[in-house]
Parts: structure tokens; C-alpha cells; sequence
């Protein structure tokens, strides 16, 4: 799911804490490499590298990880794949809209897993463009806990900042695209943390879902963000807190 929700907030942090911390390396770096290819190695001139490889060291991946993943993406290593962006589209449990963004080097491979994760949950897969015209790419930046929403305010307040929202432990602040990179450069100079800075896909036409859905819609996220080739999933699902509260129990 995207970075909104409470829930993405919990299952992140637990990612980072048990075995699933090599699949979350494996794409972030291939994140790296990607942004690199199509950017350039510059990490302060390509600002794509820049948020890959921020949001690579947030997530301890070693240093000597990084620099290889720079330098297969520029070339100097010779052994770089060639990756293409691809995006699914489809519906979960009681019709929850989901959008599946995978980077790949094998695009049958990666149809074939997409397909049988998303139909062996309860899902199906939907024509491109039945889904995706409801979402929008949005500048989505998550603070740290700590981080207080006034001074968020005031320093993105120049950067038509869209929404500042409580995670549940920080904020998230969206914007346009076009105006992240400023955005977060104003929170940094304000001393303001954050874990990450990302171009999401939002939807703008969320569905309230009850725990029996919440809990198979989630299930179905967890095979699909399992698969190698999958980068992000996201979905137009909204979790109330007192749902919340009950998965997490």
C-alpha cells in the first residue's frame, strides 16, 4: 500500500526487522540502479538517485551495497540488468482497486507471478486503465516521529503542500510531483527528518474497508509485494483506526 496508511507504517518497520529485510535490500537497490541508468551516477544532480539511495541508507543497506548498485547502473561494472517499468492493474477482495508496479527484466515471468498472486487471494486482474484512472502521481514525503506538523507546515507552506497528515507516529505530506525535490530540500534545511521521499500513486476515491476485508485485501498485498519483480502496491483502501487496532492485535 502506499505510505499514507498506519498500517504501511507498521508492516515498513516490521520489514526492516525480521527475514524480510533481503527482499526490501533487493529493491531498493534495484531502485538505485534504475534511477542511476536513467539519470546519471551524480547523485546531487539526479535527484531520483538521491531519494533511492536516502531512502536505501534509512533502511541500513550497507554503503558498499549502494556504490555498487551506482556503478552497475552507470556501467563501470559491466553486469548491469536491463530493467523495464511495468504496471498492473486489478481489484481485490469486494472490488479494493489496486495498481502493481514492478521492475523487471523478464516481463512474462513477471505477468505469470503477478496474475497467480493476485488470483489465488481473492483478486483479478483488470484492463489497463480500468484502475489507474483514479489514482495520481503525487510527491509523498514521510517525516520521522517527532517531527511537529507546525513546523512541516510552515516550511513546505511555499511548496503547495497538498495534505499534511498524521501516520500515526509522524506526518506525511503530499504535494505535486514537480514540486517534491523542493519540498523536501526545505524540510531538510528546516531540520526536519524524513524517511523517504517518493513519487506514489494516490487514489481520490478511497473505500472504507471492514476487517474482514482489510485482513484479505492485506494477505493479498503480502504475496504480491513478495514477488521479486514488484517494486510498490497500491491501493484506493482506507483503514480506520479502530480496524487497525484489531489486525494489529
Amino acid at each position: 500500500m502506499s505510505g499514507h496508511s498506519k498500517w504501511a507504517t507498521t508492516k515498513h518497520k516490521k520489514a526492516a526487522n525480521d527475514a524480510k529485510r533481503a527482499k526490501l535490500w533487493a529493491k531498493l537497490i534495484r531502485n538505485i540502479e534504475v534511477a542511476t541508468r536513467t539519470g546519471g551516477s551524480d547523485i546531487e544532480g539526479n535527484p531520483t538517485l538521491y531519494d533511492a539511495v536516502y531512502k536505501a541508507r534509512k533502511n541500513s543497506v550497507p554503503n558498499d551495497n549502494i556504490e555498487r548498485a551506482i556503478k552497475r547502473g552507470s556501467g563501470a561494472l559491466g553486469d548491469g540488468a536491463e530493467y523495464m517499468g511495468i504496471m498492473y492493474e486489478g481489484y481485490g477482495p469486494n472490488g479494493i482497486a489496486i495498481l502493481i508496479e514492478c521492475l523487471t527484466d523478464n516481463k512474462n515471468r513477471t505477468a505469470a507471478e503477478v496474475r497467480t498472486a493476485v488470483t489465488k487471494n481473492g483478486g483479478t486482474m483488470a484492463d489497463p486503465g480500468s484502475v489507474s484512472y483514479q489514482f495520481a502521481r503525487k510527491g509523498v514525503i514521510v517525516c520521522t516521529a517527532g517531527s511537529s506538523e507546525d513546523a512541516i507546515l510552515e516550511a513546505t507552506l511555499e511548496h503547495d503542500a497538498e495534505d499534511v497528515s498524521s501516520n500515526g507516529e509522524g506526518f506525511v505530506v503530499t504535494v505535486d510531483p514537480s514540486s517534491m525535490v523542493a519540498a523536501r530540500a526545505a524540510l531538510q534545511a528546516a531540520g526536519i527528518d524524513y524517511e523517504s521521499a517518493d513519487v506514489e500513486f494516490v487514489s481520490s476515491m478511497k473505500i472504507q474497508a471492514d476487517l474482514e476485508t482489510a485482513s484479505k485485501v492485506i494477505k493479498m498485498i503480502d504475496a504480491i509485494e513478495d514477488l521479486d519483480d514488484v517494486q510498490n502496491v497500491y491501493t484506493n483502501m482506507d483503514i480506520s483506526a479502530e480496524v487497525l487496532e484489531r489486525l494489529e492485535a
